[in-house]
């Protein structure tokens, strides 16, 4: 019982640079600042701290253990050496023990880890969840055309590209960066722990890694912020192209919208390339500090030896340890790509999360004349001309209200803000309060969908606790109970992409069943019968008046039939009321209704 924006098929604005931010990026939906973003991932991890606090412990306890491993194997060195020297053999009894305990070590470090790695990855679940949750909540409450104006492929982009990058950084990047952060800080402690020269050797790396770990995300995040634009940029052109394919080809616009795709597409690519030889520079310049560490320690090992400060034993360790560190700075820093990536994303989300709830519904409280009040309303999209003017009117309680006009009147902009689906730019709509869990206004429009599903699951979300005798009830009433207990499994039959199909006139159907159901206080139709041709018309008409019974509703005809039996019919012109009376009386006055009953009978003439 939503409402979608048809595909704008109107000149778009061209893409400003290779990052595709339209000329329009203004409206594009906001992006939170690195420190909100930051704040955010904490607020989704309090209430999962202590969570946090033991899978920390655990995986500390688990590299500390893995730690042991060099010293034992220098261990082994110093005893082969020793008998090198003395006897020129070495007892299997001498090395028994350090073999043995290097053993325990492998078999404790890969239980402890599995068990750390087991609660960061439920933790990163959990977090996760609330992130979804959260976003969720606040995307489907965003007004219409606030999602219009950033265009559809904005909010799609980030509910689809944006949310598996942070749900994949989550699974996968999260719990390998914590285990490559904590064997990085023990490892080199394991170093000072031999001796602090073997530190300060392995340090001379670091000015190199760190320049250029902050050479690269100097470089990555406008990097990957722009590829998200790009992409939302793209599947936009998509869904305008895709989605109004039969407008495009009436107007002969194919090479147009193809030469868009393209460009944008073209955009997209060009900044995935950019992003590869980023990371292949990346590499590049890492590899030149690992050789730098691993030759000053290797020195350092070569002078302590000559020196009898340390053991070649305790050498070979700490040349072992900074080499193992080469996994985990390499995993950590290409973890660095996918957190780049990922941290753009979630400020994408959190962009969207952070907004703040607008009141776009109308006003409650009851007027004294009318059962809903609508005054003053002014509406424009963004800077174009008004398509609403000042305009006035009251529904009664009971009373059908039939909206007619030619295209571009206003019509379905009037319907929206009276169902609380877009706010006005001007003017305020009073109705009465909902009560007893009644939501005040739904809207069933013509645009059909199908949600995937069973059948009882699409009207359930309408109304979650109904029962089956309630579903069939809602389908009775709108005439479609026979053909729903036809279907292969009742009720029960999956439906939507995929699977069973329904045509136009059973998924209007489905949705006006969702109507009964729900029972608003004020029922609105957008040409909720536009889409299934004349003869599902005819029929569909019939399920709207059925499902409209006793209820205040207004209706935007599509066919004046409607008009001749709704209650009272109002014309708008050019965003503005210029009539409102019965049917006949206005059919008879010779004012804009007379002429659209005029032309709309004649048609139906000579189609006959």
């Amino acid at each position: 019982m939503t409402t979608t924006s048809s595909p704008q098929l109107t000149q778009q604005p061209e893409p400003a640079d290779e990052a595709t931010e339209r000329s329009t990026a203004a409206e594009l939906l906001p992006v939170a600042t690195g420190r909100r973003t930051r704040a955010a991932a904490l607020e989704l991890l309090r209430p999962d701290r202590g969570l946090a606090i033991r899978s920390a412990l655990v995986l500390v306890a688990a590299t500390a253990v893995g730690l042991l491993t060099q010293p034992l194997l220098g261990r082994i060195v110093d005893l082969v050496a020793a008998g090198a020297r003395g006897s020129g053999s070495v007892s299997t009894g001498v090395l028994t023990l350090p073999v043995v305990l290097l053993v325990v070590v492998a078999l404790v470090q890969g239980a402890s880890t599995a068990l750390g790695l087991g609660m960061v990855a439920r933790l990163g679940e959990s977090v996760l969840a609330r992130l979804r949750e959260r976003f969720v909540e606040r995307a489907l409450a965003l007004p219409a055309d606030r999602i219009e104006r950033a265009g559809s492929g904005d909010l799609t982009a980030r509910v689809t590209g944006d949310v598996a990058r942070v749900s994949e950084a989550v699974r996968s990047a999260l719990p390998e960066l914590a285990r490559a952060t904590l064997t990085i800080i023990l490892t080199l402690v394991a170093l000072a722990v031999l001796d602090w020269r073997f530190l300060v050797a392995a340090l001379l790396a670091v000015p190199v890694q760190a320049w250029t770990a902050r050479w690269y995300v100097g470089k990555a995040v406008p990097l990957y912020a722009k590829q998200r634009i790009a992409t939302g940029a793209q599947q936009q052109q998509l869904l305008e192209t895709i989605g109004g394919a039969d407008t495009v080809r009436g107007h002969l616009l194919e090479d147009d919208h193809t030469q868009r795709v393209e460009k944008r597409s073209r955009a997209a690519v060009e900044l995935s390339k950019r992003g590869v030889r980023l990371v292949l520079g990346f590499y590049g310049r890492l590899h030149i500090g690992e050789y730098i560490g691993l030759v000053g320690v290797l020195l350092a090992g070569l002078i302590l030896v000559r020196e009898d400060a340390v053991s070649i034993g305790t050498a070979t360790a700490a040349a072992l340890y900074f080499h193992n560190l080469f996994g985990p700075i390499n995993a950590a820093l290409v973890l660095l790509d996918d957190a780049q990536s990922a941290t753009a994303g979630l400020a994408r989300l959190v962009g969207v999360t952070d907004l703040p709830v607008e009141a776009d519904g109308p006003a409650t409280g009851r007027s004294a004349d009318a059962f809903v009040h609508v005054r003053g309303i002014t509406h424009s999209y963004g800077d174009a001309s008004p398509v609403l003017h000042d305009v006035d009117l009251d529904l009664h309680e009971g009373e059908h209200v039939a909206l007619v006009g030619t295209s571009g009147a206003g019509k379905s902009t009037l319907a929206r803000i009276l169902a609380g689906v877009q706010p006005p730019t001007g003017g305020e709509v009073t109705m009465p309060a909902a009560a007893d869990g009644r939501p005040g206004a739904v809207l069933v429009s013509q645009e059909l969908h199908v949600f995937a599903g069973t059948l009882a699951e699409d009207l359930r979300l309408a109304k979650p606790d109904a029962s089956d005798a309630e579903l069939r009830a809602a389908l009775s009433t709108v005439d479609a109970l026979t053909w729903a207990e036809a279907l292969p499994d009742g009720l029960d039959t999956v439906v939507g992409e995929g699977a069973h199909s329904l045509d136009a006139a059973k998924a209007q159907q489905l949705a006006l069943a969702r109507l009964v159901l729900a029972d608003p206080l004020i029922a609105v139709l957008d040409e909720a019968t536009a889409e299934a041709g004349s003869a599902g018309a005819r029929l569909l008409e019939q399920s709207a008046r059925a499902a409209l019974e006793g209820r205040t509703a207004l209706i935007v005809a599509h066919r004046l039939t409607q008009a001749a039996t709704a209650d009272r019919v109002v014309v708008l012109e050019h965003g503005r009321v210029v009539e409102s009376g019965p049917h006949e009386r206005l059919k008879d006055a010779g004012g804009p209704y007379a002429r659209l009953w005029a032309a709309w009978s004649g048609t139906r003439q000579s189609a006959s």
